[in-house]
């Protein structure tokens, strides 16, 4: 039973990952700063409690919550992703999950910051990926040098569509900084150039330092 805990504890966290973003999505649709704060809470008690939080022992005895700017609506968007002009791949090595391959599918346009590249999981059952690399990745007091996620809907991280079908909710709001800037024995997918911007991107989880 000992081997076995810990890939049950990790399906027990993947479960309320999952049902978090579910409440997220239906507050959401009529008060998107509701689901942030069910999206804030829920994580700080996970993070804070459960045995497979990705911080590391000596932080999670100091543990109090992780740092996310109060919400702004300005950075939510419904966004029609384009198809990709050319077929892309990316292959990235994982601690946990072995090699896992992406495509590309498209790309979102965000209003003043330019284009993200929205990506598919290749491998079983699939998934979007967005992360976004900004201005503040690896400034103190900024966030995770490789980027942060926006999506990651294999793992549960699902905002939901637009209002049409080719189209996906863009939350800034709901960024969060990858297991792997708590636990450098993570290794995570990190953004790529087609996901990176100049600007700052003022909300969403920071570093406490």
């Amino acid at each position: 039973m000992t081997d076995q805990l810990p890939t049950l504890q990790l399906a027990d966290w993947r479960r309320r990952v999952f049902g978090l973003y579910a409440g997220v999505r239906q507050l959401s649709a009529h008060d998107p700063a509701a689901g942030h704060e069910l999206w804030k809470s829920a994580r700080d008690e996970l993070f804070g409690g459960h045995p497979q939080s990705p911080l590391m022992p000596d932080d999670r005895a100091v543990f109090t919550g992780l740092t996310v700017a109060p919400y702004d609506p300005d950075w939510r968007f419904e966004l029609e992703v384009r198809p990709a002009d050319e077929p892309q791949k990316l292959t990235v090595d994982s601690s946990t999950d072995g090699r896992i391959r992406f495509s590309l599918l498209g790309t979102v346009r965000i209003p003043y910051l330019g284009t993200l590249d929205v990506w598919r999981l290749s491998q079983y059952a699939g998934g979007l990926f967005v992360p976004v690399k900004d201005k503040l990745a690896g400034a103190p007091g900024g966030t995770y040098g490789g980027g942060r996620y926006l999506l990651d809907t294999a793992k549960g991280a699902d905002l939901g569509p637009g209002g049409g079908v080719d189209s996906l909710v863009i939350d800034f709001n709901f960024a969060y900084n990858p297991s792997c800037a708590y636990d450098p024995s993570w290794s995570c997918p990190l953004a790529q150039p087609g996901n990176t911007v100049r600007e700052e991107i003022p909300v969403g989880e920071r570093l406490a330092r």
